[in-house]
């Protein structure tokens, strides 16, 4: 009887199944899902209550940042935020369009920020002058000291686009269809979310009609699904929040999208958002800014927590509010492995915004379309801030913003730590490359590496005994077994790896088809040494 059930459990479950992922994740046939509204407490994926029986990992390096790849472990999970690079801000407001009415401002509201490989160069758009609804473009050869070119749009300004905006999105499509639309732009005004091409980032014509949204509306491309993703704010019992909407062709979105109400309710600030001490105000969800990274979509969720203008809720907020001090948005980081589901264990910002007076980021932090990009063995995220009143001259509580960059180790999102000994078992997987590498911190310690079968029994030659010892700080290094070239007996297979980890932490791994180390997996907004959207060079 029992036996019948779950064939019939089976049955029914494979009737409404749907579209397959690159990691073995089966949709639903209806997709996105179908709500009437977004649960207020925690939601956990569902693909981490019923991981795939078999987990394919040819596509990226391999993230612990849940338990989706974790049969079993004795290893700790560690969270870590990125640092400020020493010369932040590195992006300030220094020319007189970016100081309308002493409300300075150079801040990505989304915008973008990517490394453009045809002309090996980190490109910026970023709204300038606070109130001046213009958009601006700035060139570097190093993403640290940015130039300002002066362009024909408005002579002799770096302005590309001077009609009124809100916020703004940019994508750099490297998959585009013609030379014309490299470039897109969605771009809030006037309650529309309008849509712009351009073949050089420079010069932008008006693509489609768009659709009504409300304000702080983005968009972003899913490679894993070829989906582009709007993501609309939208309004809940929660305060801000946003509705999702996906289409294979940008083009699409159209005044139907908020007519007909095809948008289903997708995220807000639940109640694991904790609240500051001085405002006591509900979380709300400000903005979410995502990117494909590797072998997951990472999102940068802006959480509101309150904002000083008319709040009187502690004699706190009252001082900072006499101050000038900006809105509290702090950004957090999520991950998704179905573009959908969001996993937000860790609630703490990972870019926070400063305590201290007069600081650039003194409030109002916001992430970049793009999200981050990769250089070397670093991530890099560009953030606004905003210094409000607190900035010398400045009227307005909103404005003084200008651009930080914020740097965290390659994969360095999640490590795995071990004191002594400690042991991680994967659940089962499936790869076609040869080559097993790790993004290993174990300068002082050592990583060992075997192969198990379905039964956890060890597969000769990549037994525990066999293979060679790994040690060092490098976010890729070698796995080897004596008695074996590769794993390429092992392609195709059913396996599971078991690491063996002494005094140190594990950030990633993952089998290459190439010696040189290259994932196959997607680089966010690109960085120097990349051709395209995935690693390829292994650099």
């Amino acid at each position: 009887m029992n036996r019948l059930l779950a064939f019939s459990f089976a049955l029914v479950a494979s009737l409404h199944a749907g579209e397959t992922l690159y990691n073995g994740i089966v949709l639903p046939d209806q997709w996105p899902p179908r709500r009437a509204e977004v649960p207020a407490d925690p939601e956990t994926p569902p693909y981490l209550k019923s991981p795939p029986k078999v987990i394919a990992i040819d596509v990226g390096r391999q993230l612990f940042v849940d338990d989706f790849l974790i049969e079993n472990t004795t290893m700790k999970r560690s969270f870590h935020t990125p640092e400020f690079h020493p010369a932040t801000p590195v992006m300030k407001a220094d020319q007189p369009w970016e100081q309308v009415a002493n409300k300075p401002g150079t801040m990505p509201f989304s915008d973008g920020v990517w490394w453009d490989p045809k002309d090996h160069l980190f490109k910026m758009w970023y709204y300038a002058g606070h109130g001046a609804g213009q958009t601006c473009y700035a060139t570097s050869s190093d993403g640290i000291h940015w130039e300002k070119p002066k362009l024909d749009v408005m002579p002799g300004t770096n302005v590309v686009l001077k009609n009124g905006r809100d916020s703004n999105t940019i994508w750099l499509d490297l998959n585009a269809t013609g030379p014309e639309q490299r470039y897109k732009m969605g771009v809030y005004a006037g309650g529309m979310f309008s849509l712009l091409r351009s073949g050089d980032g420079i010069h932008w014509n008006k693509a489609g009609p768009g659709s009504k949204t409300g304000d702080r509306s983005t968009f972003f491309y899913n490679p894993f699904r070829e989906r582009w993703v709007f993501s609309i704010r939208s309004s809940s019992k929660r305060g801000r929040s946003r509705d999702y909407w996906e289409t294979k062709d940008f083009f699409n979105f159209a005044p139907e999208v908020s007519t007909q109400q095809q948008a289903v309710p997708w995220m807000v600030s639940d109640t694991a958002d904790w609240k500051r001490d001085d405002l006591k105000a509900q979380p709300q969800l400000y903005n979410v800014d995502c990117v494909a990274y590797e072998s997951v979509m990472i999102g940068l969720f802006a959480i509101w927590r309150g904002d000083y203008r008319g709040s009187h809720a502690t004699p706190r907020a009252t001082e900072l509010e006499k101050l000038g001090r900006p809105k509290q948005n702090s950004l957090c980081i999520g991950f998704s492995r179905d573009g959908f589901h969001w996993d937000r264990t860790n609630r703490q910002p990972f870019v926070a915004t400063s305590e201290k007076a007069g600081d650039w980021n003194w409030g109002n932090v916001q992430s970049v379309g793009g999200g981050c990009l990769v250089v070397g063995d670093e991530l890099w995220f560009y953030v606004s801030g905003r210094a409000g009143k607190s900035f010398p001259g400045c009227t307005s509580h909103d404005a003084a913003s200008s651009t930080g960059l914020a740097v965290l180790r390659r994969d360095g999102f999640v490590s795995m730590d071990a004191n002594d000994d400690a042991v991680l078992t994967t659940r089962p997987l499936r790869f076609s490359g040869k080559h097993l590498f790790v993004n290993l911190a174990a300068p002082k310690g050592e990583l060992r590496a075997e192969v198990l079968d379905e039964n956890d029994k060890p597969i000769a030659p990549y037994t525990l005994d066999a293979c060679e010892p790994v040690s060092g700080d490098k976010a890729k290094l070698a796995v080897k077994w004596k008695g074996a070239e590769d794993l390429a007996s092992l392609a195709g297979k059913n396996v599971k790896l078991r690491f063996h980890l002494k005094n140190g932490s594990l950030y990633s791994f993952w089998v290459s088809a190439d010696a040189n180390g290259a994932s196959n997996g997607f680089v966010a907004a690109g960085g120097p040494g990349f051709t395209g959207p995935k690693d390829t060079t292994g650099k």
